[in-house]
């Protein structure tokens, strides 16, 4: 009798492990997941928490989804208020609300149905609308304003769907290659007006200085002429005599003669 117990109840334990395998009756929902819960393929509004939860095997399955910060990039052409074609390469980061995984689900489905189905047409239609009211120059010049417009249209469209938006980031613009070349060409064309600008204030300043120094010049010498006197000159000529006559003789045999005054007292002056 021992002996048909004990082969009874490990008949009976591997029987209930094969079943535990075959048919798990609990599902373990990880971190960063939540599972959507289904009976007969009908979504429940039972949403699983992370960890283990007890299921009725058959009758009930489980759909787990990623509620983490996802980033996708996403390329979109629009056309500018000027008419130029702009490719603009959008970086956002996403997550299903923890809350309406259930809905969502139910709605669009998993994470490349939500992507596919539902992100990037909305991110394409939003940032057309928000790149046809500016040029150009304003998409580059404003793009934080761009920006901000962005985020605000696709948080309030992608809410409806039960996905949260936590940021956009535009990563890069890109235009048509006729516009690339006039964009070159009206760089050079300024490059080219700045220096002859310069060039040209250069030789302006440069004449100013040169007509200032020439009345500077002029000035100085108006001065000196006005403060020479004759007086002044004969005692400029004695200050610097060295007192010794000339060697030289005149053609008629003659000094030099050296007009030196002598006053009252007998004195040279």
């Amino acid at each position: 009798m021992k002996s048909t117990n004990g082969a009874f109840y490990i008949i009976g334990g591997i029987t209930l492990l094969v079943g535990v395998i075959l048919f798990k009756p609990f599902v373990i929902v990880n971190a960063g997941e939540r599972g959507v819960v289904m009976s007969f393929g009908k979504v429940q509004d039972v949403i699983l928490d992370e960890g283990i939860h007890p299921i009725l095997p058959v009758v009930t399955s489980v759909k787990r989804l990623n509620v983490r910060v996802q980033k996708n990039d996403i390329n979109a052409r629009a056309a500018s208020k000027d008419l130029q074609d702009v490719t603009t390469e959008l970086a956002i980061n996403w997550h299903i609300d923890p809350a309406q995984v259930n809905k969502v689900y139910q709605r669009v489905g998993d994470q490349e149905q939500i992507v596919n189905g539902i992100i990037t047409p909305a991110v394409s239609e939003v940032l057309k609308a928000a790149t046809a009211k500016k040029n150009v120059e304003e998409i580059l010049i404003k793009r934080t304003e761009l920006k901000d417009e962005i985020d605000a249209q696709l948080k309030t469209r992608l809410a409806a769907y039960g996905l949260i938006v936590d940021d956009i980031s535009l990563v890069n613009f890109s235009f048509s290659p006729e516009f690339n070349k006039a964009i070159e060409a009206k760089q050079i064309a300024e490059q080219e007006a700045k220096q002859a600008e310069f060039i040209a204030l250069k030789a302006k300043k440069e004449a100013e200085a040169e007509v200032n120094r020439a009345r500077g010049q002029a000035e100085a010498q108006r001065l000196q002429r006005q403060t020479l006197t004759a007086e002044l000159l004969q005692k400029q000529a004695i200050e610097k005599w060295d007192g010794r006559f000339p060697t030289v003789m005149g053609s008629n045999g003659a000094l030099p003669f050296i007009n030196i005054r002598v006053d009252e007292a007998g004195k040279q002056k």
